[in-house]
């Protein structure tokens, strides 16, 4: 298929549809993900697209999709993300964590343990924490702040502040990209300063991201990539051009 016709039809599936996830953009062209990749950053560039949490939206959309939408997108990665997440956590930590659908993965995941104090503005991660502990030993706070309109989360200078009242031995956060050149970014100026916050004041900053986010740049800076200690991810990701040039930045790389 032809570049220009490539980009005809994710330009009709972006007006059908508003926002639609990498993963059906491969599929409906039958091209590779790196080929959705380079063609949404041509796009993108022209203005005719804007990148969001695992997919595209349309230039005017106002925000990114649900986050019930994207806890759909490549479900089985952020599974394995979650799962391999929880080796490098041990009983009696205090744990930062942002929202995101990864991290609400994780959570499923966390309520598994016991004597963890987690700190976090979502509301998502905090409800599976507490409702589907099996032991009930873990204790959850949740920061205050303005409640998102698009995710159920704090934001603002509150939650900022709050934030600052802790140290944490880990901030296990989930942005939109993580590229050699630029770090950890978010689209979301807000989600962004939540979690640059949160790696500020922790011990260790570990990046959860699957394939599709390698390489990738949003517009709002986490932080570089000497600040982050590990980034998880799922087993594909070895298969992408950017991994290499992350593991020697980031120096740990884990996955199942």
């Amino acid at each position: 298929m032809l570049r220009e016709e490539r980009f005809h039809r994710i330009c009709g599936l972006i007006g059908t549809l508003q926002w639609v996830s990498t993963d059906r953009i491969a599929s409906e062209l039958g091209v590779s993900r790196e080929t959705v990749r380079r063609d949404v950053l041509d796009l993108e560039a022209r203005g005719l697209l804007r990148r969001a949490h695992g997919g595209v939206l349309a230039p005017g959309a106002e925000s990114e999709p649900p986050l019930d939408v994207r806890m759909q997108v490549r479900q089985r990665e952020k599974q394995l993300i979650a799962k391999a997440a929880l080796r490098l956590i041990n009983p009696g930590q205090t744990l930062f964590i942002d929202a995101g659908s990864t991290v609400s993965i994780l959570a499923e995941e966390l309520a598994t343990l016991s004597g963890l104090t987690v700190i976090t503005n979502s509301v998502d991660v905090a409800v599976k924490i507490v409702r589907n502990g099996v032991h009930r030993l873990n204790e959850v706070r949740l920061l205050g702040g303005r409640f998102g309109e698009d995710v159920p989360a704090t934001f603002g200078g509150t939650t900022i502040t709050e934030i600052h009242r802790y140290r944490a031995d880990i901030a296990l956060l989930s942005p939109v990209g993580i590229s050699a050149a630029k770090g950890a970014t978010s689209f979301d100026l807000a989600e962004a300063e939540v979690a640059r916050a949160m790696a500020h004041c922790a011990a260790r900053v570990v990046i959860l991201a699957d394939q599709s986010k390698l390489g990738a740049v949003s517009r709002a800076v986490i932080c570089p990539i000497d600040q982050i200690d590990v980034l998880v991810t799922d087993p594909k990701a070895r298969e992408s051009e950017h991994y290499e040039p992350l593991a020697v930045g980031i120096g740990e790389i884990v996955s199942l």
